[in-house]
């Protein structure tokens, strides 16, 4: 039940829990800060914890109350009735910012079928990589097998780990600022050196990682936990050579108030806009996180910048967004899409 308390927009500091890879100077470029070792990604209003973990991952408010339990404390006021009925007090959501220091290995994520049946949770893990910044002469991202692969097959490479047989089996994409990247669960991926986004993704840390060697302490850190006999089931094994276009669009040519970045295929799971502040923009009632890319304004009350990352209650209401400004905010599924669970 809400409180009744009118929440209001929260400006939030990096929060970076340590990975297994490097990166995270363009997180502190955005942000005007600095670096710190194995902190490339910054887990925004997250009431998600690194798999195994208890605490790392949490958004602290600046209240010193974490997030999780606000939400937890008031449901309602943060997430709105009709979420609530869908999800109870679970945002449903996770933004990162992402900066690969170094290329990322080659893995998936369990769909929510997977996740439901065998890690007793409601969520998979389908994501989607929205590029902000690129470095180096050829930033890609690797995305889906070229052509369809016999269980088998993947399973050898992973046992072996065949790891030029694996990044040479998916289809490679040159980045640029303003292109985007659906993942669906279980299509495997890496993300190459250079590339910063803002990747939104349903609130688990599950992945399913293939290419473990050079990595991880060992394969038993790649696999949930569930053995890769049975981990390896949520593989999309599929070819996307010849459907790409299903999954990476350019964006940066689109400018307009709000430009819708991620399409229809994402409401189940997110969605993101692109917004282009000359002045002002009404935003209607939704929690939601915001990015902010250039400029400078006001939500609301709040002042925000460049690098700025703000957390927005449902019960803020109505939101005027002042100033010159470009922002990506993002946004929990669209409820008309999701099944009832």
């Amino acid at each position: 039940m809400s409180s009744g308390v009118l929440h209001q927009p929260v400006s939030l500091p990096a929060n970076q829990p340590k990975q297994f890879y490097r990166g995270g100077e363009a997180i502190a470029a955005l942000r005007g800060g600095t670096s710190g070792d194995f902190g490339p990604e910054d887990w925004v209003a997250s009431t998600t914890t690194l798999f195994g973990r208890s605490d790392a991952g949490l958004t602290t408010l600046p209240n010193g109350v974490l997030l999780r339990d606000a939400v937890e404390a008031d449901p309602t006021g943060w997430l709105g009735a009709d979420h609530v009925e869908k999800f109870g007090a679970d945002t449903a959501l996770l933004v990162k910012l992402l900066d690969a220091g170094q290329r990322l290995p080659v893995h998936c994520h369990p769909s929510n079928a997977f996740a439901s049946s065998h890690l007793n949770c409601r969520h998979g893990k389908t994501e989607a990589w929205i590029v902000v910044g690129t470095s180096g002469a050829d930033p890609t991202v690797y995305i889906g097998f070229r052509e369809d692969v016999p269980a088998e097959t993947v399973a050898e490479w992973v046992a072996t780990q065949n790891t030029q047989a694996m990044l040479g089996s998916l289809n490679p994409v040159c980045v640029r600022p303003g292109d985007t990247v659906f993942v669906p669960a279980g299509v495997p991926h890496a993300i190459g050196e250079g590339v910063f986004i803002v990747e939104l993704q349903q609130p688990t840390d599950f992945s399913i990682t293939l290419e473990w060697a050079g990595f991880l302490a060992g394969a038993d850190a790649g696999h949930l936990g569930l053995g890769y006999d049975l981990a390896l089931d949520c593989v999309d094994r599929h070819g996307w050579g010849k459907k790409l276009d299903q999954l990476v669009h350019q964006t940066s040519e689109k400018w307009a108030p709000s430009v819708d970045l991620l399409g229809h295929d994402a409401d189940p799971f997110f969605q993101a806009d692109r917004l282009h502040v000359e002045g002002s923009f009404a935003l209607e009632p939704s929690f939601a996180v915001l990015v902010v890319l250039e400029g400078s304004g006001r939500l609301g009350e709040l002042d925000v910048r460049q690098g700025s990352t703000v957390v927005v209650p449902h019960s803020a209401g109505e939101l005027g967004l002042t100033g010159d400004l470009v922002a990506i905010r993002c946004r929990p599924p669209v409820l008309s899409t999701v099944e009832d669970v």
